[in-house]
């Protein structure tokens, strides 16, 4: 693991960075190794290629946070980036692979009502999609809405958003 997220940071090629956060990505289906690779800052790096110009390794890098979301300690590191997630799910192309990719981390992102108010700008986004995204959107928005609307707090904002 220390060697992959050393590669990530050495290297400027694009399917290197793909294929080396795949597997940090399916290592982190165990819960073990999602405390290694915080504790060596992969937290970090991996969330570092979201800036990636390639929306191949950015959707990489977003199905590895994802994996590595489930953890709460990794919640805390990942929050910083949901913003910027959520810019990822209104700039990447309808439907496409990079924006259910964004979707689903904002999914393990929102269980819990801790970082609900980092999502609240981009709700009109979201109920946008639910008109315009394919079943597979849709499925991935609503599971988005559904876990902000156990919130009584964002009710106000889930009523209101212009669309």
């Amino acid at each position: 693991l220390q060697k992959l997220i050393h590669l990530l940071q050495a290297t400027e090629d694009p399917l290197i960075q793909e294929q080396a956060l795949i597997t940090l990505g399916n290592s982190a289906a165990f819960s073990v190794n999602q405390d290694i690779i915080r504790n060596l800052d992969g937290l970090s790096i991996i969330g570092g290629m979201l800036s990636d110009c390639a929306p191949e390794v950015k959707e990489k890098a977003l199905n590895a946070l994802n994996n590595l979301s489930i953890n709460i300690k990794n919640q805390e590191e990942i929050q910083a980036y949901i913003t910027q997630v959520c810019r990822s799910v209104e700039s990447a192309p309808l439907n496409s692979d990079l924006q259910l990719a964004a979707l689903r981390l904002l999914t393990n992102m929102s269980v819990t009502s801790d970082y609900h108010h980092k999502m609240i700008n981009s709700i009109p986004c979201f109920l946008r999609l639910l008109s315009e995204g394919i079943e597979k959107t849709q499925i991935q928005v609503l599971k988005v809405l559904v876990n902000l609307s156990a919130n009584p707090d964002m009710a106000r904002h889930l009523l209101r958003a212009q669309v």
